[in-house]
């Protein structure tokens, strides 16, 4: 699949704000189905799998796009690429047509023994060789475009020649892919390891972000934890709101994967997002979906002035 990502991206499809498909949300994700644009599946919970599974994700498809975000691709293992794994992600990226496919840059696996975390790589040229290759290995097979996401991670491990976004940048330009990128990762990193998360932005080819993240996190004893079980704080928002002043995304992600609040609540920050989008992106943020679902709520209506009112000292405050 030879190719120019930034020209493919140019080609992508502009889905707008969307939610995870998980199990515990899905009947009042599938009953909101004005609300939200599009989902985001984990490939694992429904390769090869009938029985609910099936039927839960027949029901996405006739609702919503989907896109495929996977955790066991282990990009960055020296084990050899799992054939088996590829087949079927590859079958299920058919069956839904999906435009893009992601993963995480990290490893999972070790010796055919998958560990169920994702775990961060030496940041190393020898590192960016080998990730990169595997990359432009599976961009092939699969025959879409393949995003990788920046993680959160808690320990630096041996071997680093170089930062964690330098890393990243030099993956991202040397396997000629696309970023999904996380700002909540970005912001628990930034707290954990001291450094200006703004700066890390600056440094990434930010033109190469097709998707965004965002989420929420929790407070460890000596450091915060990427739980995406709590509400977006500001800064993350305030992220958000800096990227997208900068590049033009195809879409946006709100992450909840456990600590459910109701229903409502996650409505709520999905409207939040996308009115932090249309300061910039009409088109991603689809404005008539705005005007609809904020009319009977005081209270988001004044989140969103709030974000809007703050969003030109944000650029200002931040501008490199």
């Amino acid at each position: 699949m030879a190719l120019n990502f930034l020209n493919m991206k140019k080609k992508l499809p502009v889905l707008g704000i969307g939610l995870g498909l998980r199990r515990e949300l899905a009947t009042e994700t599938f009953e909101s189905k004005d609300k939200i644009d599009w989902l985001e599946i984990v490939p694992e919970n429904y390769m090869d799998l009938g029985g609910m599974a099936g039927e839960r994700l027949e029901q996405a498809l006739q609702a919503f796009p989907l896109v495929s975000h996977g955790v066991n691709l282990s990009i960055g293992s020296t084990d050899p690429l799992n054939e088996t794994y590829l087949k079927s992600l590859k079958k299920l990226l058919d069956t839904v047509d999906a435009p893009w496919f992601s993963d995480h840059l990290c490893f999972t696996s070790v010796d055919g023994h998958y560990l169920h975390d994702l775990l961060p790589l030496p940041t190393s040229r020898e590192a960016v060789n080998h990730v990169a290759q595997r990359i432009k290995t599976v961009q092939e097979y699969v025959q879409r475009p393949f995003l990788i996401e920046n993680i959160s991670y808690y320990m630096n491990m041996p071997g680093c020649e170089m930062s964690e976004v330098q890393f990243l940048a030099e993956v991202l330009e040397k396997a000629d892919c696309g970023l999904l990128l996380d700002v909540n990762n970005v912001y628990v990193n930034s707290i954990n390891h001291n450094f200006d998360p703004y700066k890390y932005l600056n440094a990434l080819p930010l033109e190469r972000t097709v998707q965004m993240h965002i989420a929420g996190h929790s407070h460890g004893d000596e450091m915060i934890i990427d739980t995406h079980g709590n509400p977006i704080i500001e800064p993350v928002f305030e992220l958000l709101d800096y990227v997208l002043g900068r590049v033009v995304v195809n879409g946006v992600m709100l992450e909840r994967d456990q600590n459910y609040p109701e229903f409502s609540e996650i409505l709520s920050e999905l409207n939040q997002i996308r009115k932090v989008a249309s300061s910039y992106q009409p088109q991603l943020a689809k404005l008539n979906l705005i005007e609809t679902d904020t009319n009977g709520s005081p209270e988001l209506r004044n989140s969103i002035c709030h974000t809007l009112d703050t969003s030109a000292g944000r650029r200002s405050a931040h501008a490199s």
